[in-house]
């Protein structure tokens, strides 16, 4: 969901728009390094829309091998759970860290072979998400991921055969969306992981995580390929790509392939204003019918004073136009400080509702006084309450 609009037609256009990129391209591996799902517990028609694109790519390339890892969104024993029919159509699911009897990590179960006629083609180190406890003991989580990875990359090094990762992290040096919570740090601000730990030696690695497609401390094969839809409206200006990698012999190529959107997400005005210079903006967008390629709009509005109408006008104004209204952004000029302190119930008792109100009128609108028909009104409504 898009605030309250179903997206389940973008993605459907974009698994489209994928399945024929793949199979016009001939590709041999398709990584998706999570989140398959925004959450952990995925509606039915998202599963239902996610396992038939599986099955759709894997019978129209019968070549295809698939390798997915769970991200930070994702039910790690949940997106697992298919394994034994996914196997079926060559698919690799990687959600838990297992251990073996002895308490270890289970090197072996992240080393994903890749075949290519009955021989070994390459080693893909296949790493979800990584949670407390998930990496070996170490000082800290960066180190712990680190140690992992170079774990699983010596385990694989010597046998003369190509390396890619994957992984579902934020690493240095990678670049945050503006304002995007569902990016921001997720284990108390020490999860970043340097690109040190994936070694020189590996000829990709496919990162997931982040939704603005990029390199890393300007490593051309450490990569995000970012997410396929803008996930906000601070995403409405990224490219939305996915990475295609050539890899022959010891040459190896790396493109970005464009994806295309099925709607777009708009913001009006460009900075916060007033509601009169905002439906004269309004009134500059296309007429039309609305339906589900017409633009997300947001609206940016600045609220100098009390004003329960702006809502009102504003879908009033919308009503002819094609876009689907989103979501209004309050914007309120620079807001004070609070005079009212209370440590006490008797200090409490003390003071004033009327002063309560003008302090957070003051406080959201400026050091400007609560207007006087106003003030008469709360004077009227604490009155009634008394009595």
């Amino acid at each position: 969901m898009f605030y309250d609009y179903s997206r389940q037609e973008e993605h459907a256009y974009f698994l489209e728009w994928l399945i024929g990129f793949i199979t016009d391209e001939k590709i041999d591996l398709l990584l998706i390094s999570g989140d398959v799902y925004d959450g952990p517990n995925p509606s039915a028609e998202a599963q239902k829309l996610f396992y038939s694109f599986l099955r759709e790519v894997t019978y129209k390339n019968q070549q295809l091998k698939i390798i997915i890892t769970a991200g930070n969104h994702d039910s790690a024993s949940r997106i697992e759970a298919p394994n034994p029919l996914l196997q079926e159509m060559n698919v690799t699911v990687r959600g838990v860290v297992k251990r073996n009897s002895e308490g270890d990590i289970d090197l072996d179960n992240l080393i994903e072979p890749i075949y290519n006629d009955g021989n070994i083609a390459a080693y893909c180190l296949a790493v979800p998400y990584l949670r407390q406890g998930d990496y070996p003991h170490s000082e800290s989580y960066s180190d712990g991921v680190q140690q992992l990875y170079h774990l699983l990359y010596n385990r694989v090094k010597d046998k003369g055969i190509p390396v890619i990762a994957m992984g579902h992290l934020q690493a240095t040096g990678s670049e945050l969306s503006e304002n995007d919570r569902s990016e921001r740090a997720i284990i108390g601000g020490v999860e970043g992981i340097s690109p040190d730990a994936f070694d020189s030696g590996i000829i990709y690695t496919a990162l997931g995580h982040l939704h603005r497609a990029q390199r890393v401390s300007g490593r051309d094969n450490v990569r995000y390929s970012g997410s396929p839809l803008p996930m906000t409206f601070a995403e409405k200006n990224n490219k939305h790509k996915v990475v295609m990698i050539n890899i022959e012999e010891e040459n190896v190529s790396i493109d970005n392939i464009d994806i295309p959107l099925y709607t777009s997400l708009l913001s009006i005005p460009s900075q916060p204003s007033r509601i009169e210079s905002i439906l004269e903006e309004i009134n500059k967008l296309p007429i039309g019918e609305v339906n589900n390629h017409s633009p997300y709009l947001e609206i940016k509005i600045l609220i100098d004073g009390p004003d329960t109408s702006f809502k009102f006008r504003i879908e009033e104004a919308l009503k002819d136009k094609s876009v689907r209204l989103a979501k209004i952004s309050p914007f309120y000029p620079q807001r004070g400080e609070s005079k009212i302190t209370a440590l006490t119930f008797e200090q409490l008792q003390e003071i004033d509702p009327l002063d309560v109100a003008n302090d957070y009128y003051r406080r959201n609108y400026g050091d400007s006084d609560m207007p006087q028909m106003m003030q008469e009104f709360i004077k009227e409504a604490i009155e009634e309450v008394k009595s």
